[in-house]
């Protein structure tokens, strides 16, 4: 079996990604409805519309540049914090990266744009952010890159519940967070899960 090309690969990564929020946005919704200010769902399908309407003409591009579009849409069309950190994670993978890189060189890669995002909302694991998900993926793939990282993601989706809010709009709520998934780590989740999939495929 030969590998996919890069466009192809990075079209099918695009589609699954943005299907997989098209197909979560009122789930998204509803767990920013709970502890945060309720269009979680709303603005990633609106962003993930806008990247996947740039399908064709990302896809041409090297992955790097890729990255870089499809991060500077991100922040371009979805609202609230989400753009920005989404933006900022995609982003700096796609300065990190060169044309032809290694699965090892997108973990690192990874990584560094993770702490991009750690200093981007001035958060660390343990707030009850997307990072509660993003650094255990991380941590798992250094550790073995055939980790399912699916699985790993959503069951660090769901060690936010008994969180309580430190960073981000549900850190208003205080002990009220408490009991309630992070729709941002959510998010993350699902995207996680989507380029598994492509990738594992």
């Amino acid at each position: 079996m030969t590998a996919a090309p890069p466009a192809d690969l990075i079209a099918r990564l695009i589609e699954a990604v943005a299907a997989t929020v098209t197909a979560h946005a009122d789930e998204l919704t509803a767990l920013d409805q709970a502890i945060g200010d309720g269009d979680h769902g709303l603005n990633m399908r609106r962003g993930f519309d806008a990247v996947l309407a740039e399908r064709d003409a990302t896809a041409a591009k090297p992955l790097p540049d890729a990255l870089k579009a499809i991060g500077m849409t991100l922040v371009m069309k979805v609202g609230g914090a989400s753009g920005p950190l989404y933006g900022t994670l995609i982003m700096t993978m796609g300065k990190e990266l060169a044309a032809g890189a290694t699965p090892a060189d997108a973990v690192r890669a990874f990584g560094a744009a993770i702490d991009a995002l750690k200093a981007r909302g001035k958060s660390e694991p343990g707030q009850k952010t997307m990072l509660d998900v993003l650094v255990p993926v991380h941590a798992a793939l250094v550790a073995d890159p055939r980790a399912d990282v699916a699985a790993i993601a959503a069951a660090a989706a769901d060690a936010t519940i008994p969180m309580k809010a430190i960073r981000g709009r549900a850190s208003f709520l205080g002990d009220r967070s408490i009991g309630h998934m992070d729709p941002g780590a959510r998010s993350s989740s699902l995207i996680i899960a989507a380029v598994a999939g492509v990738l594992e495929g």
